[in-house]
C-alpha cells in the first residue's frame, strides 16, 4: 500500500465524506472544503501514546477534531475506534485512487474493517478524558424540581448524640427509606435560575457519603455509613442512589437542531474556565441535548465606553472554545470543556458550532 502526504487528494476525500454523511451531522460536514477539512501541520503518520484520546489524535489530523466519528463512520476501512491501542500508528494511505486512514500494529498493517467488540477500557485508548469526569459525576448530580426537597428523607441525628458522623458511624433519618436499600447522602448547593427568564433549572448536590438502611420505624430509619467523602451533618438529603454508569462510548456531534444558551457555571465556585474543567450548562434533554453533543462558546466581548455617546457598548464576541455535553437532565446540562483558546467565563454564550469555525486550539 502506497502512504500519501497531504495532497489535494487528501482535500477531495474529506470534501467527499461530507456528502455522505449521517443527518446528525450532515449540515457540520457538509461545510468541510478541501482548504479547512484538515490541519495544515497534519502527521502524515502519528504513533499512539498511552494518555491519548481520539480527541486527542483527530486534533492532529482535523482542524474540527469533534467531527472524527462523522469522518471515521463514513470511511468503511475504519472500524470502531476503540481498538485503537499506545503503541498504534494512524497513517493516510492510498486505497483505490483516495486516501483512507489506517493502523500500523507491531505485527504489520491493520486495515479496519466496521465491526464492533468490547476492548477493556484499560488496553484501549478513550475518546475523550473520562477520569475527571467520573470524579466530578461521583460528587455531583441535579435534581429538577428543588420543592422535591420537602418530600425527601434527611438526617436528623447521628448515634450517641453526634452532630456530625462518617464511614462505620450510625445516624437517624427522617422519612421514608427503602428496606436495606443503599443510599447517597447529599448536602444542597447551588440553585440553577435561567438569566433571562428567572426559571429555575435545578439544584446540584454535592454527596458526602453513602450508607444502607438498617431499620425504619415509623418516620425514622437507622442508617450506617458505608462511605463518607465529608462529615455528615442534620439536614443533609438522602436519596436513592443515582444510576452513575457513565456513558463512555461518547459519539461528539452537533446537536440535531440549532442550540442556544450560557454557562451557567463551574461547580466549586470559580469562575474563570480552561480546558477539562467541568460546567455547568443552562440547556438540557428538553432542548435537544444529549451525551456527545459539542457547542461551541462565544466569549463575550468587552465593555467599552463609546467616545461620542458615552454609553456603554458591548463589543461582537468571539468563539473561544468547545463544550461536549457529558450529562444532560432535563433543564440544564454538565458538560466538558474539551478547547479553550482564551479563558471561557461564567456567562458565555453556548450555540451549535459551525464547520467553518476554527477552534480546534488547546
Amino acid at each position: 500500500m502506497k502512504q500519501i502526504g497531504r495532497s489535494r487528494l487528501v482535500w477531495r476525500w474529506l470534501g467527499g465524506l461530507a456528502l455522505g454523511m449521517l443527518a446528525t451531522g450532515a449540515a457540520q460536514a457538509q461545510g468541510l472544503s478541501w482548504d479547512d477539512g484538515l490541519r495544515g501541520d497534519a502527521p502524515d503518520r502519528y504513533t499512539v501514546v498511552r494518555g491519548d484520546t481520539l480527541w486527542d489524535i483527530s486534533g492532529r489530523f482535523l482542524q474540527h477534531p469533534w467531527q472524527w466519528p462523522e469522518v471515521w463512520q463514513v470511511n468503511p476501512q475504519i472500524e470502531n475506534p476503540h481498538l485503537i491501542y499506545p503503541g498504534d500508528i494512524v497513517y493516510l494511505y492510498d486505497c483505490g485512487g483516495r486516501p483512507c486512514l489506517g493502523l500500523e500494529r507491531g505485527q504489520g498493517v491493520v486495515h479496519l474493517s466496521p465491526e464492533v467488540r468490547t476492548v477493556p477500557r484499560r488496553e484501549a485508548i478513550e475518546p475523550i478524558p473520562l477520569e475527571s469526569v467520573r470524579l466530578f459525576m461521583r460528587d455531583h448530580r441535579v435534581i429538577t424540581d428543588p420543592e422535591a426537597l420537602d418530600e425527601l428523607a434527611y438526617v436528623v441525628g447521628g448515634n450517641d448524640g453526634r452532630l456530625i458522623s462518617g464511614a462505620g458511624d450510625r445516624f437517624y433519618a427522617r422519612g421514608e427509606v427503602p428496606a436495606g436499600a443503599r443510599v447517597g447522602i447529599y448536602r444542597p448547593g447551588e440553585r440553577y435560575l435561567d438569566q433571562a427568564t428567572g426559571e429555575v433549572l435545578g439544584l446540584e448536590l454535592e454527596s458526602v457519603g453513602e450508607a444502607r438502611q438498617m431499620r425504619q420505624e415509623d418516620d425514622v430509619a437507622v442508617l450506617e455509613a458505608t462511605k463518607a467523602t465529608q462529615e455528615i451533618r442534620n439536614g443533609d438529603i438522602v436519596l436513592p442512589l443515582e444510576d452513575r454508569a457513565l456513558v463512555t462510548e461518547f459519539l461528539p456531534r452537533a446537536p440535531d437542531r440549532a442550540v442556544e444558551g450560557h454557562i451557567l457555571s463551574v461547580p466549586g465556585g470559580v469562575r474563570f474556565i480552561g480546558r477539562l474543567q467541568m460546567v455547568a450548562l443552562d440547556r438540557g434533554t428538553r432542548d435537544g441535548l444529549a451525551p456527545g453533543h459539542v457547542l461551541a462558546v462565544e466569549q463575550r466581548g468587552e465593555l467599552v465606553d463609546d467616545p461620542r455617546t458615552g454609553e456603554m457598548l458591548r463589543l461582537p464576541g468571539e468563539d473561544a472554545g468547545l463544550v461536549m455535553v457529558v450529562r444532560p437532565y432535563e433543564k440544564m446540562s454538565y458538560g466538558l470543556v474539551m478547547q479553550a483558546s482564551r479563558t471561557l467565563a461564567v456567562g458565555d454564550r453556548l450555540h451549535t458550532p459551525g464547520a467553518g469555525l476554527d477552534t480546534a486550539q488547546r
